[in-house]
């Protein structure tokens, strides 16, 4: 993980509300980076891509001068901007609400809310995005580890997760077992994995191109 420490953006087009909601979470220890339009969020989303291994959310008012908040989430997704949202309003309603949670909305509070509320529904979504940074740091150490694996280390780990035995990799791969059990060893140590199970998880997460079995031997 990082050392960095959490970062909350807030998108909302009042001066004074981005002024104080800055306060309040800078308060708790977190960042605050506020913009006054999503636009202008979208602009900088090189800052969200940035800090795609820290923890971040984004509080974003619904009522915005340029982009309607639901539709300014919708534009998110479509940008590939994974982020926790938790959308304040003052003109919120029930369809409203249940179309933010259903695309992702970590909370919707509509105006006035109580500062603990808004807290804790930021604490709610750093938590969520920080158990998303978390596998995201793991996928690509896991991808790192694949990528040092030869094109035949690659065959064999295929091979090897279907549950097949050295000597049937060795006749449906035309080498013998004796090569297999070397490459077998060199897969397992580079990958870091600790048991056959433990190697069929990361080929899952890897969505490793399983081969179809071509031959039986006893």
């Amino acid at each position: 993980m990082t050392d960095n420490e959490p970062i909350v953006f807030v998108v909302d087009d009042d001066s004074l509300v981005r002024a104080s909601l800055k306060r309040l979470i800078g308060l708790e220890g977190w960042r605050v980076e506020t913009f006054a339009s999503a636009r202008e969020f979208l602009q900088e989303a090189r800052l969200v891509e940035s800090q795609n291994l820290t923890p971040a959310c984004l509080v974003l008012d619904v009522r915005l001068p340029d982009l309607n908040g639901l539709d300014f989430q919708g534009e998110l997704a479509k940008a590939g901007i994974q982020i926790p949202i938790v959308f304040i309003t003052g003109h919120g309603d029930i369809p409203m609400s249940v179309r933010a949670m259903k695309a992702g909305a970590v909370g919707f509070l509509t105006k006035p809310f109580s500062e603990n509320d808004l807290l804790k529904s930021i604490e709610e979504a750093l938590e969520q995005d920080r158990l998303a940074c978390q596998k995201r740091v793991e996928m690509q150490s896991l991808h790192r580890r694949y990528e040092l694996l030869t094109p035949r280390e690659r065959e064999v780990f295929a091979y090897v997760v279907t549950g097949k035995l050295n000597k049937q990799i060795a006749y449906d791969l035309h080498v013998t077992e004796k090569t297999i059990k070397v490459h077998r060893a060199l897969v397992m140590q580079k990958m870091q994995a600790e048991s056959l199970a433990d190697l069929v998880r990361m080929a899952e997460k890897l969505h490793l191109s399983i081969p179809n079995p071509t031959h039986n031997i006893s």
